[in-house]
């Protein structure tokens, strides 16, 4: 009985969620049909996910040295300040706390530099950002992300994972 009623409602679910038909196109919309799944006879509904922040996010200590090195990313720190007074920061990095990245990211780049002591990153730019953890950084991201940022990434991480590395080399 469970099993009819799942494939009953699996034909139904799409053109109630979308208003469409199945198979029936509509501009800018993936159609009803193309999300359903028939499997062992019975329907099941496929859901996608979608995000503004790119599928690969995560920058590892090796690839932030070298993109540091080549210059190939604007690196901004969301910590505090008094954290990178206290603790260090990576070299080349600028600091904005995620407080204000919002903001920031939004300001002329005259403003930012004059504001934040570095170049503002355009919308195309690379951008990693870092913090203590790894927690604070991905907030971060995902912001960039909401305001337009193309190729934006966070130090997984963080200062932890930088003081560890920078010790054994």
């Amino acid at each position: 009985m469970a099993l009819r009623r799942c494939c009953g409602l699996a034909g139904i679910a799409p053109r109630l969620l979308w208003n469409v038909l199945p198979g029936a196109y509509v501009p800018g919309r993936t159609s009803a049909s193309s999300l359903v799944n028939t499997h062992h006879g019975c329907q099941t509904l496929q859901l996608r996910r979608f995000s503004s922040a790119p599928p690969s996010t995560d920058v590892s200590y090796e690839q932030m040295k070298q993109l540091l090195a080549g210059r190939k990313a604007v690196v901004i720190d969301v910590r505090e300040p008094w954290e990178l007074r206290e603790y260090g920061f990576i070299p080349g990095s600028i600091n904005v706390p995620l407080g204000q990245v919002n903001t920031a990211l939004q300001l002329g780049p005259d403003e930012f530099n004059e504001k934040y002591g570095g170049e503002m990153p355009q919308q195309t730019d690379n951008v990693v950002f870092t913090c203590l953890a790894g927690v604070r950084s991905k907030t971060a991201l995902n912001a960039a992300a909401s305001l337009g940022y193309k190729d934006v990434q966070h130090y997984l991480g963080g200062w932890q994972d930088w003081v560890k590395n920078e010790q054994q080399n």
